[in-house]
């Protein structure tokens, strides 16, 4: 008889969550020791709380709605879904640079996706060619594969916003070289309309991420558009990614949640107009999407959650202020002629915005359906968090140049 990798006693979680919790508290990090009070222009800095990387949702000018859970959710995870709910978790993610995830079409793989014979995730992580710009994350995901028999496929590329067609195994070095190495990562200043684009520097609070980087680092020149080898770059249209960790592979507990949380984000989304399913590619929009392992299967579900620069960049109106994507979007409804509310699509506003780049990542774990609405309300349309010691693992915010490593 099978066992259920979904369940876990709780006392052997308890137990290892609260040796891990000492060892966390008796070893501190090189950045916990000294904060400088002044950075250098494009110095990154580690944030030592979730409170200076992300605000937290305050009741006050929140609203009494961030204390409370979605009433009307009915989505219920298994009965024997059991994670470690004890382990602290901010501030223990490693740092990554780059973000490559891989249009497979698929949302479960083999349990290592570079061991997939043939596949651009064997290429990239197996290729003689590493990015020159810190650590990239490989993901394969659940993005649909180019309807053409050309054995070629799709990649999305982050913070850059940008995909780019036409990727096979031959031409991956091409992709590194002439797109990776040469975007910006999670510790390059944002650059701004208003002001020169600072060139990126590594940040000195996480070897791995940034070991390999240059000590003085050269402004990210741009690709070009349609490279030598036929690599062809577009922005992606989305304003918001939501990656769902789904790989049963590696724990059933990622193949239960992540269809679930797909089915009651989509629930909420749409009514507002954002809601984009996998071929849905209209500006604007929150793209949800299935992607290989992550780490912290334990912590399931994780939820990572990239905000574009545009989102942002306004901060009265999306971010940072009680009430303003509740004010933005009582600006867009209207009655019919029964007296009926009707809510506009949102997204006519945000396609004069533009998208940019992803200028936040905000890695959540321990979600539940129950948090979906909530989070969409406050923390992928405004940048807060509901319940930052429970549910942030970690991330990063470029417009204030800190991260969580």
């Amino acid at each position: 008889m099978g066992t259920d990798s979904t369940y876990k006693p709780i006392n052997a979680y308890k137990m290892t969550a609260a040796l891990k919790n000492i060892y966390y508290r008796l070893t501190p990090t090189s950045s916990s020791l000294s904060l400088p009070t002044q950075k250098n222009p494009g110095e990154f800095t580690k944030a030592r709380t979730t409170d200076a990387l992300f605000p937290t949702t305050d009741p006050a000018t929140d609203g009494d709605e961030c204390l409370h859970d979605c009433a009307s959710c009915t989505i219920k995870y298994p009965r024997k879904f059991t994670i470690d709910e004890d382990e602290e978790l901010y501030g223990h993610v490693k740092g990554w640079s780059t973000h490559l995830i891989v249009a497979t079409g698929k949302s479960d793989w083999v349990r290592d996706v570079a061991d997939e014979k043939g596949s651009i995730m064997e290429a990239v992580d197996k290729g003689d060619v590493k990015p020159s710009n810190g650590k990239l994350m490989l993901s394969a995901s659940d993005i649909p594969v180019p309807e053409h028999s050309d054995h070629s496929t799709t990649v999305l590329l982050l913070p850059k916003f940008q995909f780019i067609d036409n990727v096979t195994p031959a031409n991956t070095p091409d992709l590194i070289r002439d797109f990776v190495d040469k975007g910006p990562t999670n510790t390059s200043p944002l650059p701004y309309a208003s002001q020169p684009a600072l060139p990126p520097a590594p940040s000195p609070l996480s070897a791995e991420a940034s070991a390999s980087e240059p000590e003085s680092a050269a402004a990210p020149s741009i690709p070009p558009a349609i490279s030598s080898s036929g690599l062809k770059a577009r922005p992606c249209p989305h304003k918001y990614l939501i990656l769902l960790c789904s790989q049963k592979t590696r724990d059933a507990r990622c193949g239960q949640s992540a269809p679930l949380l797909r089915k009651e984000f989509e629930r909420h989304l749409a009514p507002l107009g954002l809601c984009r399913d996998l071929h849905d590619e209209r500006p604007g929009g929150v793209g949800i999407y299935f992607i290989s392992h992550v780490g912290g299967h334990k912590f399931s579900a994780n939820v990572m959650i990239y905000r574009s620069a545009s989102a942002i960049e306004r901060p009265n109106q999306l971010n940072g202020h009680a009430n303003g994507i509740e004010e933005s979007l009582e600006k867009l409804k209207v009655e019919d002629d029964k007296g009926q509310e009707v809510v506009l699509d949102v997204n006519k506003a945000q396609e004069a915005e533009g998208n940019g780049e992803a200028a936040q990542c905000i890695w959540l774990a321990r979600v539940r359906p129950e948090d979906c609405e909530n989070i969409i309300r406050y923390t992928i349309l405004q940048g807060k968090l509901v319940k930052p010691q429970r549910q942030l693992r970690g991330g990063f915010d470029r417009s204030k140049q800190l991260a969580s490593w």
